[in-house]
This record gives C-alpha cells, sequence and structure tokens, in this order.
C-alpha cells in the first residue's frame, strides 16, 4: 500500500526527529523472521508478537516503526530498536 510521498517527507521519529523511509522489502523480511523466532522487543521491552506488513525506518537504520492499516504508529514506546540485531540491513 505505501504512504502519501508528502507525508512521507514530513515524518519523522517523534524522539530523534530523525527522517523516516519506507522498509525495504529486505529488512522487513528480515524484521519479520526475528519476529517469527521471538526474538524481537520494543523499545519497552515488550515481546513482539505480530509481525509487520510494512514499516518505516528511520535514516540511520536505528528505529522502526510498524504501520497498521496504512496508518504509521509512531508512538515513542511503540518503535523496534534494531540495535538489539547485530545484523539489521541498512
Amino acid at each position: 500500500m505505501g504512504i502519501d510521498r508528502r507525508l512521507l517527507d514530513i515524518l519523522c521519529c517523534p524522539v530523534s526527529k530523525m527522517p523516516v523511509a519506507m522498509l525495504s522489502a529486505r529488512q522487513l523480511a528480515y524484521l519479520n523472521a526475528r519476529i517469527a523466532e521471538g526474538a524481537v522487543v520494543d523499545v519497552e521491552g515488550r515481546p513482539v508478537e505480530q509481525p509487520l506488513t510494512e514499516g518505516l525506518v528511520t535514516r540511520d537504520a536505528k528505529v522502526v516503526y510498524r504501520i497498521d492499516d496504512g496508518i504509521p504508529v509512531m508512538l515513542p514506546d511503540s518503535g523496534i530498536g534494531t540495535t538489539q540485531f547485530a545484523d539489521f540491513p541498512a
């Protein structure tokens, strides 16, 4: 589905203010594989159990935010930090 380009241009991480981009297919597949393994927690330390259909990632690839039904979930405590993975694709 994707997000309207104009909206994507103004969205940023609510914590770092870093611009965001759509997760690539490679990043999405990697993250969903880790979720399936039960190896992903959000920034609050809660397990992430539902795979992502779409997501946004900060330009430095440090935080992922899910998109649910076309709506970005940009809540600081629901972000997924990528530093919990040794090899998250940038």
